[in-house]
C-alpha cells in the first residue's frame, strides 16, 4: 500500500474581513474626534490613572467591529447593538490604560492584555476587579475619618480673622546670585495667576517685586503700583528670562542651570501666594504671613519625625529622567516639598491600613494617580478650569520656575485632589464598568452635537482568569499578563485577533516616566506582585528603545509573537503614528521579519491637535494608521504593488478630500500618515513617502 500523500499547505487567501474593505474612516474620525475633548468622561476606565497615549475607545471598538464583520457589512449598522463573540480571543501584548481589553469585554469577546510595565498591568487590573460600589464607598469613608483630619490642619490659613482653607499655595525657584550672594525669584513675569482664556477675563494677580504683596491687575498691563508699599513696576518683565535671569541687587546676569549645577540639591522654592476657600464660598488670594510660613516649617519638622512610607528610590539617568537630573534631582522624593511628602505619606499609610484587600488596591490606584496633581513639577493652568498643570502635561520632567502645591485631600473646589478625584475617576469608572456607553452625532437645529447610547454593550464585569487554560474553558473572561510580549504564554494559533497600540518610537520613554509612579507604589506592592520587585519599571525587553534598529528589532519579536499565537485565518492590527520616516522605516522592516502581510490600512483621528505635546511638535499629527495584518502563508507574496507614483497620489489626494469635506485640516504629518498607508497597502516600499509627500504638498494651492 503506497504511504499517503503528505497535504501540502494550503496558500488560499483567508476569507476577508469589513475591516481590510471599505472602512469608513470619516465617521470614525467624527465619533474619535468628539470623543478625544473629554476623554476622561466619555471613557473614565481608562483615565483613572496615568498612562501615556492612550487610544480613543470609539476606534478600536470600530476596529473589533470591523474585524469580525464579512466585507460589505455597514460597520455603523452594528456599532450600536448589544454583541456576543464569546466564541473569539483577542489579544493586545501592549495593553497601556487597557483599551483594547475594555471594548473587547464590552463586545462579549474573551480577551488576553499583556503589559511590560507593572504600572500598566497594576491599573488595567485594579479597575477590571470588581468592588462592589457600597464596598468602595465604605473604604473611603474610613479612610476619610482616619486620615482627613490628620491632613487638612496642614492646609489652614486665615484671612479677615476668620479661618479659611488653602486651596493652592504659589512658589517660585529662587537663585543665589554667584557675584553677590542675594537671592532673586526666577519668575519670568511678576503675573503668577490669571484666567486660562484671559481674553475673556483679564484680571489677573501679580507679585510685587519689592515687598512680595499682592496687586490685582489685567493680563496685560505693563504698569502696576503696589497699594502696600506704593512701589511701581511692569508686571510683565520680571528677572529671569528663558535660561538666564539678572540678579535683582547687582543687575548681573546669570545663567540659570549653572547656579543649580553649583549648588548643593535641587533648586530652592519660595511661598509667595496663597488663594483661599472662605466659609461663605468665595475665593481669595492672600500674600502669605507669619502663621503660613510657621505652618511650612512644622511641616518639615513633623516630616522627620514620623516614619510614613515614602519612596526611596533614586531617579535613575535615562532620556527623559535626565531632565530633571540636570537641575540636581537625583531621588524621587525630592519632586516633592516637605508639607507634600507628610500629608501624602499619611494618606498612603491609611490606604495601607484598609482591611478589604480589593478596595485597598483601588484607592491606591487612586492615590498613584492623585500623585501626579500633587508634586513641585505642576504649574497653575488658569482660573475657570481645572487650576493644576499635571506634571505629565507635557511629557517631560522638565522642573517649572513657578510651581503649585494643591491641597492633596481637598476641598468642594479643589482640582486634583484625593477626594475630587476619588468621584471624578474611581467612582465615574465603576458607573461606566456598569452601564458603559457608546457616543453618537446627532444633527439638529443647524448643528451637530453627540449623545450617549445606552444598552449597547456588555457591563464590564469580568472575571480574571488566573491563567490561559482558564480562559479557554471559559472560566474566566479576561487574562491580565505582566511580561515581555516576545515570549507569550499562549499556545500556537490561539488567538483569533490582535488589536493593539505599540509604544512610541521616541522623545517619551514610558518606563521613565512610570518610575515616578512606581517608586510609590513598590512599596506597598512588591510583597504581593512579583511585577513590583525590581528597583525601576524599565527592561531591557522593551520596545521602546533610543536606537532606531532596537526598535524595529523588539518591535518585530512582538509582531513574530503574535504572528505565532494568532489562528493562520487571523488578523494582526496595530495604530501607529510618527512624523519621521526612520520610524516607519522600522515598522515596515518589523513587519517583514514577523512575515505579516499588510492587507489594509486606514487613517484616523487619533487625538486632538490641541493636546499638549502636539503643539510644540513642528509637524503635529492628529491622524493614526491602522495598519491590518494577515500572517503570510506559504507561497504568498507581497500584496499587489499598485504603487504607480500617480495612482498612489490620486487615492491619497482622495482620501485628504474626504477629510477635508468633514472638517479635518490635515498637517504635514497627517499627510505622512495618509502616505506611508498608502503605501504600505500597496506593498511598496515606505521610503518612498518623502518623495510622494514632497509632490504632494508642492501641488497644494
Amino acid at each position: 500500500m503506497p504511504p499517503p500523500r503528505r497535504r501540502r499547505p494550503s496558500t488560499a487567501s483567508p476569507p476577508r474581513s469589513a475591516l481590510e474593505g471599505t472602512f469608513p474612516i470619516e465617521r470614525v474620525s467624527e465619533l474619535a474626534r468628539v470623543e478625544s475633548f473629554r476623554k476622561e468622561i466619555h471613557r473614565p476606565i481608562y483615565h483613572v490613572h496615568k498612562w501615556w497615549a492612550s487610544r480613543l475607545g470609539s476606534v478600536f471598538r470600530a476596529i473589533l467591529l470591523a474585524a469580525n464583520l464579512p466585507p460589505g457589512e455597514d460597520l455603523f449598522e452594528h456599532f450600536y447593538r448589544p454583541h456576543a463573540f464569546g466564541d473569539r480571543l483577542v489579544l493586545d501584548p501592549f495593553m497601556g490604560s487597557g483599551t483594547t481589553v475594555g471594548e473587547a469585554l464590552k463586545l462579549g469577546y474573551r480577551v488576553v492584555g499583556g503589559d511590560i510595565n507593572p504600572v500598566s498591568w497594576f491599573q488595567v487590573k485594579t479597575v477590571l476587579e470588581a468592588c462592589p460600589a457600597t464596598d468602595l464607598e465604605a473604604a473611603y469613608r474610613r479612610l476619610e475619618a482616619s486620615v482627613a483630619p490628620r491632613i487638612r490642619p496642614w492646609y489652614e490659613s486665615s484671612y479677615a480673622g476668620a479661618k479659611a482653607q488653602i486651596l493652592y499655595a504659589f512658589w517660585c525657584q529662587i537663585a543665589a546670585c554667584p557675584a553677590c550672594g542675594s537671592n532673586t525669584r526666577l519668575l519670568r513675569r511678576w503675573v503668577f495667576a490669571s484666567h486660562a482664556y484671559p481674553t475673556r477675563s483679564p484680571r489677573a494677580q501679580a507679585l510685587c517685586p519689592q515687598c512680595g504683596g499682592i496687586v490685582q491687575v489685567l493680563y496685560t498691563d505693563h504698569r502696576a503700583l503696589c497699594h502696600v508699599c506704593k512701589h511701581e513696576f511692569d508686571p510683565q518683565s520680571g528677572p529671569a528670562q528663558r535660561d538666564t535671569f539678572v540678579c535683582t541687587q547687582c543687575e548681573r546676569q546669570h545663567r540659570i542651570l549653572e547656579c543649580v549645577r553649583n549648588s548643593a540639591g535641587p533648586p530652592r522654592h519660595e511661598l509667595i501666594a496663597l488663594k483661599l476657600l472662605l466659609l461663605d464660598g468665595g475665593c481669595v488670594y492672600k500674600q502669605p504671613d507669619r502663621a503660613d510660613f510657621l505652618r511650612v516649617e512644622r511641616a518639615t519638622h513633623a516630616l522627620h519625625r514620623r516614619r510614613l512610607p515614602l519612596p526611596t528610590a533614586r531617579i535613575p539617568p535615562g532620556h527623559n529622567t535626565d531632565q530633571a537630573r540636570q537641575y540636581n534631582y537625583r531621588w524621587w522624593r525630592q519632586m516633592f516639598n516637605d508639607r507634600q511628602l507628610l500629608t501624602l505619606g499619611e494618606l498612603l499609610r491609611g490606604i495601607l491600613r484598609e482591611p478589604d484587600p480589593i478596595a485597598q488596591e483601588a484607592l491606591l490606584l487612586l492615590f498613584s494617580g492623585v500623585l501626579e496633581f500633587n508634586n513641585l513639577f505642576c504649574t497653575f493652568k488658569g482660573e475657570g478650569t481645572g487650576a493644576v498643570r499635571h506634571l505629565f502635561a507635557h511629557h517631560i520632567l522638565r522642573p517649572p520656575r513657578a510651581p503649585l502645591e494643591a491641597n492633596p485631600w481637598g476641598t468642594p473646589k479643589s482640582s486634583g485632589s484625593f477626594s475630587t478625584l476619588f468621584r471624578r475617576r474611581l467612582v465615574a469608572a465603576q458607573r461606566y464598568c456598569a452601564e458603559p456607553f457608546e457616543l453618537a452625532i446627532r444633527d439638529g437645529a443647524g448643528r451637530r452635537s453627540s449623545v450617549r447610547v445606552k444598552g449597547c454593550n456588555r457591563p464590564l464585569r469580568p472575571r480574571l482568569a488566573a491563567d490561559f487554560d482558564a480562559l479557554r474553558r471559559h472560566s474566566g473572561d479576561a487574562l491580565i499578563l505582566h511580561g515581555d510580549s516576545s515570549r507569550l504564554p499562549l499556545p500556537t494559533h490561539s488567538i483569533d485577533l490582535v488589536v493593539t497600540d505599540p509604544p512610541y518610537f521616541d522623545n517619551v520613554h514610558y518606563s521613565e516616566l512610570a518610575d515616578f509612579f512606581h517608586a510609590w507604589l513598590r512599596g506597598p506592592l512588591a510583597r504581593r506582585y512579583r511585577a513590583f520587585r525590581p528597583l525601576t519599571t524599565r527592561s531591557r525587553r522593551e520596545v521602546q528603545a533610543g536606537a532606531e534598529a532596537d526598535f524595529g528589532q523588539r518591535l518585530g519579536a512582538v509582531l513574530r509573537e503574535c504572528a505565532r499565537v494568532v489562528k493562520p485565518d487571523g488578523q494582526v492590527v496595530f495604530t501607529f503614528h510618527h512624523s519621521r520616516g526612520e520610524a516607519w522605516c522600522q515598522v515596515s522592516g518589523a513587519l517583514r521579519r514577523a512575515a505579516l502581510a499588510v492587507t489594509a490600512a486606514h487613517p484616523v483621528v487619533a487625538e486632538m491637535a490641541g493636546a499638549a505635546p502636539k503643539l510644540r511638535s513642528r509637524e503635529p499629527i492628529q491622524l493614526d494608521l491602522i495598519v491590518v495584518c494577515r500572517p503570510r502563508r506559504h507561497g504568498m507574496g507581497p500584496a499587489p504593488t499598485r504603487n504607480r507614483n500617480s495612482s498612489l497620489l490620486r487615492r491619497i489626494e482622495s482620501t485628504r478630500r474626504h477629510f477635508e469635506a468633514r472638517g479635518f485640516t490635515l498637517t504635514r504629518g497627517d499627510l505622512r500618515v495618509v502616505v506611508t498607508g498608502a503605501l504600505l497597502e500597496a506593498g511598496a516600499d515606505v521610503a518612498q513617502a518623502d518623495q510622494l509627500l514632497a509632490r504632494l504638498v508642492g501641488a497644494q494651492p
